[in-house]
């Protein structure tokens, strides 16, 4: 679905001054005159702080997972709407968690118009569409201070006088609003906008900006922090700014047609199928009247084609269960189409909770079907072990006790099929990949959970990699070469 988001200002610029009152000329046209707004064609700013995982909480309670960020880079060409984000980061592993070594990530991030995508710093640099992002980086441009002044004046901004200074709030493509805050010195000290997200809905971004400092094209923040879902995914401390670089991003021809959502069904056993065509995968089992579906990943555009090939590979059958492994957001953004579709949730406890809250905020943004249709959820949840029977067919739903990665994490396990299927705490590398160089302790807590709970394993279909496994692979991998019992 193409999202409204503006490809560039540069049209509107001219219409600035007649659509702006004497309150606003006098307010905020001195902010933007102050951090030299109508000069700055472009952008460039660098630091170090933390950066934070968005969605990937080991606890739907807690704040996103830090990293140390040794390097930050933004590029900004405001006329064209476009942006480059380059981060080199550490996983902060925090106290009482074991999570794997952590490896430093260099990521190399890009938006343009319409247009998102990324490209990989190892290997042969090829870019990948990453149309989710499109909305959260666009508001990225329009929320840094020069960037907030050019977009409020072009788009007819309301002015109000608050406590020592004045607010300003404007729409952009009829659909984004944006209110900042100025201070007494004509700085914009915050910023609040809202973007779609497929689990939270209208979600708040808001940044903050404090201790202005001067460069050469007028005044930028030296201290920057961003919140997205109530929690940090930003806290840079800028250490340089230069006006007016050239950035010039030209969207590359991965990035214009991004990969048409597929499902390609692997049969794995009689009734169970191996679904996947991407990066996430799921997981069918039929049963005598119904189905039932392990995991909703991603988002709505994902679990309709779910749908769609359900119906095809197994016809005149509802989806009565869809079994969530954990609430990290990719794993976790496509439920609400299935809730829609009447299909009981199946989750770890603490789970249920968390999608209550959130699904009940607004997805006016992007409105989904359940937003239009208002359809009560419905949950089955546990602690321990879950089990959902026909009498033909055992499915069984453990808990995977002690893992790091989550603390509401669950495993499937068919019996009869000895196919156990896991998302995250185990991927596995394509066929006659190098060795793993140190042991992941998720796949660890997984190979335990799986000895304590006694699981005669044949297969392992992880929700993640090229491919079904077997259990050695996986006593492989953790460098154990001996099953023991």
């Amino acid at each position: 679905m193409r999202r409204s988001i503006p490809n560039t200002l540069a049209l509107a610029i001219a219409l600035a001054a007649a659509g702006c009152s004497s309150l606003q000329q006098s307010s905020l046209q001195q902010a933007s005159d102050a951090a030299g707004a109508a000069t700055i064609k472009s952008i460039e700013f660098t630091g170090t702080g933390r950066w934070y995982q968005f969605g990937q909480a080991p606890n739907p309670d807690l704040p996103w997972p830090p990293f140390d960020v040794k390097a930050y880079t933004a590029d900004i060409n405001y006329d064209t709407a476009s942006a480059r984000v380059q981060i080199a980061r550490l996983q902060v592993v925090e106290p009482g968690r074991n999570r794997p070594a952590p490896v430093e990530q260099n990521a190399d991030q890009y938006v343009s118009g319409y247009n998102a995508w990324n490209v990989a710093t190892t290997g042969n640099a090829a870019a990948t569409a990453q149309p989710a992002a499109v909305e959260e980086r666009a508001a990225e441009i329009w929320a840094t201070p020069h960037g907030f002044f050019k977009a409020a004046l072009t788009n007819h901004a309301e002015t109000k006088d608050i406590a020592n200074g004045s607010e300003v709030s404007f729409n952009i493509g009829g659909k984004y609003r944006y209110v900042g805050t100025i201070n007494a010195k004509h700085q914009l000290e915050s910023v609040k906008t809202w973007i779609d997200n497929p689990v939270l809905g209208d979600t708040l971004v808001e940044t903050r900006y404090s201790d202005y400092k001067a460069f050469d094209g007028g005044q930028f923040p030296s201290h920057i922090v961003r919140t997205q879902g109530g929690f940090p995914v930003l806290d840079l401390n800028v250490t340089a700014v230069k006006a007016n670089p050239a950035v010039d991003i030209a969207v590359p021809a991965e990035a214009l047609k991004p990969a048409a959502v597929a499902v390609a069904a692997n049969k794995l056993a009689d009734g169970v199928y191996y679904l996947t065509g991407g990066t996430h995968h799921s997981v069918a089992i039929e049963q005598l009247n119904h189905i039932v579906l392990v995991e909703a990943p991603l988002n709505e555009e994902r679990s309709q084609a779910l749908i769609a090939k359900l119906q095809e590979i197994i016809p005149n059958k509802p989806i009565k269960y869809l079994v969530n492994t954990h609430a990290h957001f990719d794993h976790s953004g496509g439920l609400r189409t299935f809730v829609d579709a009447g299909a009981t949730i199946v989750t770890h406890q603490p789970n249920q909770a968390y999608y209550e809250k959130v699904w009940a905020n607004p997805h006016s943004i992007n409105p989904d079907r359940l937003e239009k249709s208002k359809k009560t959820a419905n949950f089955t949840s546990f602690a321990g072990k879950q089990v959902l029977s026909d009498g033909k067919r055992t499915i069984e739903i453990h808990s995977l006790a002690d893992n790091s990665h989550s603390d509401a994490f669950v495993a499937v396990y068919l019996p009869k099929e000895k196919i156990l299927i896991e998302a995250d705490a185990y991927t596995p590398p394509a066929a006659n990949a190098p060795a793993p160089t140190s042991v992941n302790p998720y796949s660890l807590n997984l190979y335990e959970n799986i000895q304590k709970l006694k699981l005669d394993v044949g297969q392992i279909a992880a929700l993640h990699g090229p491919r079904v496994v077997t259990l050695a692979e996986l006593r492989s991998a953790i460098g154990i070469t001996k099953a023991s019992r």
